[in-house]
C-alpha cells in the first residue's frame, strides 16, 4: 500500500497492443481420421527433377536386370533341350585334320556297347546315333568326307560340335591346316580336340608329346583340351564332356531354322525321272521354328517353295516304340542288346502312319522372284503436255528475237558459198594474227618431226640388223638333242609353259599398279576426248558431289533396293524372333519341297550332305552385296578385278566377278584393281539378298580345278547406292619451265583433247596445283599455270573418275572342287623384273 493511503493502479493496455487470435480447438481433424477417411489413398506428390532422374536410373538398370536374366535363362533351356528329349539330339562331326589317322577306329571306340544305346544308320551310312541312358541325352555322329571341302563347310554350319582328331607328333598337316582356316572365317561352332595313340608311348615320351601338342594346338585354340581316345573309359568321360560343354552361338544360323537331311526320298514329277520332282527331306528343325510359308535353300543349288510339312516318328528316341505283332519281335529286348533297328527309310522298325502337321497356304506363301519386273517402256519420253509446249514457243520466239537484233557480219566469199561454209572462212587479218600466234610452234613441230624421222631411220636399222642376224643364226647352227635325264630338265618336265606366262604376265601388272597406281598411257590411234569421254574430273574426291542416281546400267532395273537397309533388317529380325507357329526347334519332321531337280537325290545318295535352310523376307531377291574382307595370308597370287571367284556366304554358295573398292566412311570409295594384302576391301557383286551377320569366304579356282583360299571376311551390307569410283591418271612432262609456268607434252597429242580437258585441275607428284592455259600446236604441247615453280624432274598429272558397276556374273552352281594340295611355288611382287 502506498503511503498516505493512497491505492495503487493496474496498467492498463493502451490501444496499439497486439491482440492473438485465439486458438479453433475442436474444429480440425487428427491424423487418424485422415487416414480413416483416405482409406489407403495417397496424395500424389510433385517429384523434383532430382527424384526423376534418380527413378528413371533406376527403371533402367532394373530393366538391364531383366533383359539379361532372360537372356541367360534363354541360354539355358536352349542347352538343357540340346540332346534332350524336347530338343534335337546332339549333332556331332568327326574331322580328322592328318592325313595319317585312323577315323574308322575313332567312330568304333565311340559306338561301342560299354558307351550307350548305339543306333546304326540315322543319318546316312558313315553316321550313327548313339543313347546314354545315364545322362539323359542323345548324339548324332558324322564323318564327312575331309577331301571334300564343301561337304565340310556345309556340315559344320549345322553340327553342334566339331571333333577334330590330332596327330600326337604333328597335330595337323598342311591340308588340316587350310580347314582350320576355312572354318575359323565361316565361324566355328563348339569344337573338342581328340589325340589317338598316347597309350602307346612310353610314360615318359607320353608327357612329353602331351606338352609338345599343347604347344602346336595354343595359337589355334588357347583355351583347348586335348582328350584322349584310346579306350572305352576315354571316349565315355569325352561323351560327357561333349554333352556338358558350353555351346557357341552362331548368328547367321541362330536366327533361321535349318536342318540336315537324315533321309532323303525323290519323287518324280510329270516331266519324267530325269526332270523336276518333290524331295521329301527328314530331319530335326534347329535354331528357329520352321514355317511351311517360307522359302527354303538349299546349299549349292537354289531356293525352293515347301508344300506340306509332315510328323514321321522319331528315328533316336529315349523309350522305344512298342511294335506291331507280327513285325519282328520286341524293340525293348534289341535296344537292351545295344542296337536299335531301323529300316531303310531311316524311320524305325513298325513306323506308325505318318502325320500332316501343317499345309501351305496359297496367299501367304512367298514368291520365288528373284528379279523385278522390267518395263521396256520406263526410259521412253512421254509426250509433253501443253504448258511445256507453250513454254518452248515462248524460249523460242525470244531466240529468234535476240538472233535478228544482233549485227550481221559481211564478207566476200565466192560465189555459190553456203551461210554454213561462210562461217569457217577466216579474213586475212585473222589469219595473220593467227600465223603470228603459231610461229614458235611450227618451229618446235619441225624439231619433233626431225627428232621422229632419226628415231624411225635407227629403228630400221635396228630391225635390218636383228633380221641380218637371224638368217646368219639360221645358217650357222644346227640342232643339238641334250640329255633330258638332269633333274633341271625333270623339273621343266613338271612344268606348264603356257600357266607360266600367263602367271608372270599378272604379276607384272600387279607390280606396275603397284608402283604406278593408276597411271594409264594416253592412246595414239584413239583421241583422249573419245577414250576417257565417261570420265569427269573432281575438285575435291572427298567434298565434291556425285548423283548416285545417274547413269545408272540397264541391269539396276532388274535388281531390288531398301529405302533402310538396317531398319529393315531390324524389323525382319524382330519379327521373326516373335514368330512362334509352325514346326518347333527339336521336331522330327519331313519337308516336301516343290520343283527340285534330281541331281540334288543323286549327290545326296554319293554320300554328300543335304542342308536345308529356311529364308528370311527378301533373301531371295536380287542385289548389290557390299562384303568386307582382307586377303589370306596363305595365298600371295594376283587377284584383278573382274575375275570369277567362288563365294561362301552365311549358307549360300555361288560363283561371281566382283570389284574391289577402299572402306571409307565418305558418301565416294575408290575402285582397286587388284586385292590388296595390306588393307581391308570391300568386294561388291550381284547376289541375293543376304541379312548379316555372316561370314564370307573367297575362293579361286585353279586350271586343275582345285580352289584356293584367298581372302576372308564378312557381310557388310546391301546397297545399290554406294557409288564406287575408278581412278585414271594421265601423265605428261615438263618439257620448258619458267618460273611458274611451263610447257608440258606427251600427256595428250592432238589440239582438242588440250581444249576438252582443259577445265581439269593438274597436280604433280612433288605437290604442285595448276591449270591449263592454253593449247600450243597441233601436237598436244599445252602452256600450264602451278602456284609454285616446278623442279625439273617433276612429273604432271591429271586426275580422271568415272563410276564402275559390277557385271552380272552370279552363278548358283559352283562346280566341286578337287582335293586341295598346298602349292609350293611362290613368286613375290618385289622380285618381279618389269621388263
Amino acid at each position: 500500500m502506498a503511503a498516505g493511503g493512497e491505492q495503487q493502479q493496474a496498467h492498463r493496455a493502451g490501444v496499439y497492443k497486439q491482440k492473438n487470435k485465439q486458438h479453433k480447438h475442436g474444429k480440425h481433424r487428427t491424423k487418424g481420421e485422415l487416414e480413416r477417411d483416405n482409406k489407403g489413398r495417397v496424395e500424389v506428390k510433385a517429384l523434383s527433377k532430382k527424384q526423376r532422374k534418380e527413378l528413371r536410373r533406376l527403371d533402367r538398370r532394373h530393366k538391364a536386370s531383366q533383359l539379361r536374366q532372360n537372356k541367360k535363362d534363354s541360354v539355358l533351356s536352349e542347352k538343357r533341350k540340346l540332346g534332350s528329349k524336347d530338343g534335337p539330339p546332339h549333332l556331332v562331326a568327326i574331322i580328322p585334320l592328318h592325313a595319317g589317322i585312323d577315323a574308322q577306329g575313332a567312330m568304333k571306340l565311340l559306338q561301342s556297347d560299354e558307351t550307350g544305346v548305339v543306333c546304326e544308320g540315322v543319318a546316312g551310312g558313315t553316321s550313327f546315333g548313339v543313347l546314354l541312358p545315364r545322362f539323359k541325352q542323345r548324339f548324332i555322329f558324322l564323318r564327312p568326307d575331309p577331301a571334300d571341302l564343301h561337304a565340310l563347310l556345309d556340315i559344320a554350319k549345322v553340327v553342334d560340335t566339331l571333333l577334330f582328331l590330332l596327330d600326337p607328333v604333328e597335330g595337323w598337316d598342311s591340308y588340316g591346316e587350310y580347314c582350320l582356316s576355312c572354318l575359323f572365317a565361316q565361324g566355328l561352332p563348339s569344337y573338342a580336340l581328340v589325340c589317338q595313340g598316347l597309350l602307346e608311348m612310353p610314360p615318359k615320351r607320353r608327357t612329353e608329346a602331351r606338352r609338345a601338342l599343347g604347344r602346336v594346338t595354343e595359337p589355334r585354340f588357347p583355351e583347348g583340351r586335348v582328350f584322349g581316345l584310346d579306350s572305352a573309359p576315354e571316349a565315355m568321360l569325352l561323351l560327357r564332356h561333349l554333352g556338358a560343354q558350353k555351346q557357341r552361338r552362331l548368328a547367321f544360323r541362330s536366327r533361321r531354322p535349318y536342318l540336315l537331311a537324315q533321309h532323303a526320298q525323290f519323287q518324280p514329277g510329270p516331266g519324267g525321272p530325269g526332270g523336276l520332282g518333290t524331295l521329301k527331306v527328314s530331319g530335326y528343325v534347329r535354331g528357329r521354328p520352321l514355317s511351311v510359308n517360307r522359302l527354303v535353300h538349299i546349299s549349292g543349288i537354289g531356293d525352293f517353295q515347301l508344300s506340306q510339312i509332315d510328323a514321321p516318328p522319331d528315328p533316336l528316341p529315349f523309350t522305344p516304340r512298342e511294335r506291331r505283332p507280327g513285325k519282328g519281335g520286341d524293340v525293348e529286348m534289341q535296344a537292351s542288346s545295344g542296337q536299335c533297328l531301323l529300316t531303310d527309310d531311316g524311320g524305325a522298325v513298325g513306323e506308325e502312319d505318318v502325320k500332316v502337321l501343317m499345309r501351305v497356304d496359297p496367299g501367304r506363301q512367298e514368291s520365288l522372284q528373284a528379279e523385278a519386273e522390267l518395263d521396256p517402256m520406263d526410259g521412253e519420253q512421254t509426250w509433253p503436255t501443253e504448258s511445256e509446249l507453250q513454254e518452248a514457243e515462248d524460249v523460242n520466239s525470244s531466240l529468234c528475237l535476240v538472233l535478228s537484233e544482233r549485227q550481221k557480219r559481211v564478207r566476200k566469199v565466192p560465189k555459190g558459198t553456203s551461210d554454213y561454209q561462210a562461217s569457217w572462212i577466216l579474213e586475212v587479218n585473222e589469219g595473220e594474227e593467227e600465223e603470228q600466234e603459231s610461229s614458235d610452234e611450227e618451229e618446235e613441230d619441225e624439231d619433233m618431226e626431225e627428232l621422229e624421222e632419226e628415231i624411225d631411220d635407227e629403228d630400221a636399222d635396228s630391225q635390218d640388223w636383228e633380221r641380218s642376224l637371224e638368217e646368219g643364226s639360221n645358217s650357222e647352227t644346227e640342232t643339238v638333242d641334250l640329255d633330258r635325264d638332269g633333274p633341271e630338265q625333270r623339273y621343266d618336265d613338271k612344268m606348264d609353259q603356257q600357266e607360266e606366262s600367263e602367271a608372270l604376265r599378272r604379276y607384272r601388272e600387279a607390280r606396275a599398279d603397284q608402283m604406278f597406281p593408276d597411271e594409264v598411257d594416253t592412246p595414239l590411234d584413239i583421241p583422249a576426248r573419245t577414250r576417257f569421254q565417261r570420265y569427269r574430273g573432281l575438285k575435291s574426291f572427298r567434298s565434291s558431289p556425285w548423283d548416285a542416281l545417274e547413269n545408272l546400267p540397264a541391269d539396276y532395273a532388274r535388281i531390288f533396293q531398301f529405302q533402310d537397309f538396317e531398319r529393315t533388317r531390324r524389323r525382319v529380325f524382330a519379327q521373326v524372333a516373335e514368330e512362334e507357329e509352325g514346326a518347333m526347334v527339336g521336331w522330327y519332321v519331313t519337308l516336301h519341297v516343290q520343283d527340285v531337280p534330281a541331281s540334288v537325290m543323286d549327290s545326296y545318295q554319293s554320300g554328300r550332305p543335304l542342308v536345308l535352310v529356311s529364308l528370311l523376307p527378301h533373301e531371295q531377291k536380287m542385289s548389290v552385296l557390299h562384303m568386307l574382307v582382307r586377303r589370306h595370308p596363305g595365298n600371295c597370287q594376283p587377284i584383278k578385278s573382274k575375275e570369277e571367284l567362288v563365294f561362301q556366304c552365311g549358307f549360300r554358295r555361288f560363283r561371281a566377278s566382283p570389284i574391289f573398292s577402299q572402306h571409307t566412311s565418305g558418301d565416294k570409295h575408290k575402285l582397286e584393281r587388284f586385292l590388296k594384302a595390306d588393307a581391308p576391301m570391300v568386294v561388291s557383286v550381284y547376289a541375293p539378298i543376304t541379312f548379316p551377320t555372316a561370314g564370307v569366304l573367297v575362293f579361286k579356282q585353279r586350271e586343275n580345278g582345285m580352289q584356293d583360299l584367298i581372302a576372308t571376311g564378312s557381310l557388310l551390307k546391301a546397297d545399290p547406292q554406294r557409288v564406287m569410283v575408278k581412278r585414271t591418271v594421265l601423265s605428261g612432262h615438263p618439257l620448258k619451265i619458267l618460273r611458274r609456268t611451263a610447257v608440258v607434252r606427251y600427256m595428250f597429242f592432238n589440239r582438242e583433247d588440250v581444249l576438252w580437258f582443259k577445265p581439269v585441275e593438274l597436280r604433280t607428284k612433288w605437290g604442285r596445283r595448276g591449270h591449263i592455259k592454253e593449247a600450243l600446236g597441233t601436237h598436244g604441247h599445252m602452256k600450264c599455270v602451278f602456284d609454285k615453280q616446278l623442279p625439273s624432274q617433276d612429273t604432271v598429272l591429271m586426275t580422271l573418275y568415272k563410276r564402275i558397276f559390277p557385271r552380272w556374273t552370279y552363278d548358283p552352281h559352283v562346280p566341286q572342287p578337287l582335293p586341295w594340295v598346298k602349292d609350293e611355288v611362290t613368286i613375290d611382287t618385289e622380285d618381279i623384273d618389269m621388263e
